[in-house]
């Protein structure tokens, strides 16, 4: 495959686009706020984003690279089909049930980052152990994407892998250095209108070409391979329903959705936020279907692609660039390439601001240095998006194992933190030693159910296991769900029975050596003035929970005021400032 000039001028031409909208949204940050915080508008934009900007940006965040082509990969491979395409279905929902339930309470309590009311409850000690799969599931996240992108660039443009990884990596981690959230949010709205844009343009012309077959009647028949509309085995509806659940109830405590939710200008626009990113990314998904069926509907030998078929050949995970090659006009396949990569930068540029926020806010700041100048948490936090930015990129070059850890930390995220945001923001009572006991089961639970991407084995065989053609062993029984459940019913059970033998006086105070229950004012809980600027939230909201007695068995459980918030405002934190 022969060098092509112009597809390399037309990605440079795209990527000084980008940088171009990323630089001027930096200036437009540095116009906003006060002094004083800076720090806040890298993070949360000065909580003044709007809903049109807002839903791009939410939704650019899930539709990066990975949905699109694991979309179209999942629909052309015959064994799988649309019936297995569940990302788009899992986000959507995702997206919808964080706006129901998750985004108000966390908007309307002005928090920065997604890891700050663990540490206003369980402590810094466990803030920082829930900072690891956090930080797990945004690294190996954005290194998987740029691998990704480098595979598809090469593909097209024939250029070696790894420069297309770094320069890609390069222009994101730039424009995220000088303008955090603000050129990140503007830079997606113009990366998903090119995402938009370059797909339905190739969609046409693919579906024109004279080696594909019309995708109506291979949707339901056997032409060149399995129907594309695919099917699910009675034996793996348990493997679907685990995969299922991952996606819409793991796919919500990622800090790249709720950094959108609290950069909100209300917690209402937050909740409207996630339910115009749901529809966005169901919009978005439908392209990539397309492109899928149309891969699953050509005769590859009537092609310049030849013989075998990408199946065939291992490279059924590329099925959308080569499509863009081999089906479309080179000009459209290069329009097509810039979408790719545009939905490459627009999830990895957003995974190394999560990761940054949180190290500099909740473990430099909150954990080591809660008296840091605002100069100096900014410069922190352009140090780790460096740091951050190298790390994912050295990750993608080593793309071998990268994918099998990206789904061992997503998993980590489902079954970890999950449950500890619901115990925190929906449970009363639950305290340090119920979040450490649930978060130790839940790794447990899910490290001993094996990996088989990691050629990791299990120890634990749960029903229905089997070895695959490459004697791995493979579960069939939903037991992430399973590990997530265990978590979150043994932080509840554990809370409450520490809780109970520490204020009965079976276990001496002395004992109470992480201060959860026993010290009225633990030196474990932060100042809430730390915490939680005044000007974002009643200060008085923040007031730690104290022991009570004598209550009734739904009180005990449910923190019915998360569901009744009143949006915080100017005027109602300036009457209750001092």
């Amino acid at each position: 495959m022969a060098f092509h000039v112009e597809g390399l001028v037309a990605i440079i031409v795209f990527y000084l686009a980008i940088l171009a909208v990323g630089i001027w949204a930096a200036w437009k940050t540095k116009n906003t706020g006060s002094e004083g915080d800076r720090s806040e508008a890298i993070i949360v934009g000065g909580r003044d984003i709007g809903l049109l900007v807002g839903g791009f940006t939410m939704t650019a965040t899930w539709v990066g690279g990975g949905y699109i082509n694991g979309t179209a990969e999942a629909v052309y491979v015959p064994d799988y089909g649309l019936a297995w395409a569940q990302a788009p279905i899992g986000y959507s929902l995702s997206l919808i049930l964080g706006g129901l339930f998750f985004a108000k309470p966390m908007r309307s309590k002005g928090y920065v980052t997604m890891l700050d009311p663990f540490q206003q409850l369980y402590g810094k000690r466990m803030g920082g152990l829930l900072f690891i799969p956090a930080l797990m599931g945004e690294m190996f996240w954005a290194a998987a994407i740029f691998s990704a992108l480098g595979a598809t660039i090469s593909v097209i443009i024939d250029i070696n892998v790894n420069i297309s990884v770094i320069i890609s990596a390069l222009i994101a981690t730039l424009y995220t250095l000088v303008g955090g959230l603000y050129s990140v949010a503007y830079t997606d709205v113009v990366q998903l209108f090119c995402i938009f844009l370059g797909l339905w343009i190739s969609v046409p012309f693919a579906m024109s070409h004279p080696a594909v077959t019309d995708i109506g009647l291979t949707a339901v028949h056997q032409v060149y391979q399995a129907p594309w509309l695919g099917s699910i085995n009675p034996l793996d509806i348990y493997t679907w329903l685990d995969n299922f659940f991952l996606l819409t109830l793991g796919g919500i405590p990622w800090q790249a959705y709720f950094q959108r939710v609290l950069s909100s200008s209300s917690a209402t626009y937050a909740q409207v936020l996630s339910f115009l990113a749901a529809f966005g990314c169901l919009v978005m998904a439908i392209p990539a279907v397309l492109i899928g069926a149309i891969g699953a509907s050509t005769a590859w030998n009537q092609t310049e692609y030849g013989v075998p078929d990408p199946k065939s050949r291992k490279e059924a995970d590329m099925i959308l660039p080569i499509v863009l090659q081999y089906l479309c006009p080179v000009y459209i396949s290069f329009f097509g390439l810039g979408a790719v990569s545009a939905a490459v930068m627009s999830s990895a540029d957003s995974s190394i601001l999560s990761a940054s926020s949180m190290f500099a806010r909740n473990i430099y700041q909150l954990s080591f240095r809660q008296n840091a100048s605002d100069r100096e948490i900014v410069w922190v936090m352009r140090i780790t998006v460096l740091l951050f930015g190298a790390s994912a990129t050295a990750m993608a070059l080593l793309a071998s194992s990268v994918y099998g850890l990206w789904y061992l930390s997503s998993d980590l995220v489902y079954i970890i933190i999950f449950p500890q945001l619901l115990c925190v923001l929906f449970i009363k009572g639950t305290n340090t030693y119920g979040a450490i006991a649930g978060y130790l089961f839940g790794l447990v639970l899910r490290i001993t159910g094996g990996e088989p991407y990691l050629y990791l084995q299990p120890l634990i065989f749960y029903p229905g296991w089997y070895q695959d053609d490459n004697n791995l062993y493979v579960q069939r029984f939903p037991f992430k769900t399973l590990a997530m459940l265990t978590s979150f019913v043994t932080n509840v059970i554990v809370s409450y029975l520490a809780k109970y033998l520490f204020e009965s006086g079976t276990l001496p105070p002395k004992l109470d050596f992480l201060d959860a229950v026993v010290a009225r004012y633990s030196r474990e809980h932060m100042d809430k003035a730390t915490l939680v600027k005044s000007d974002n939230i009643v200060l008085n909201e923040l007031a730690p929970v104290n022991p009570r007695h004598s209550l009734t068995l739904s009180s005990t459980f449910t923190n019915k005021e998360a569901f009744n918030y009143v949006d915080s405002s100017p005027e109602l934190s300036n009457t209750e400032d001092n």
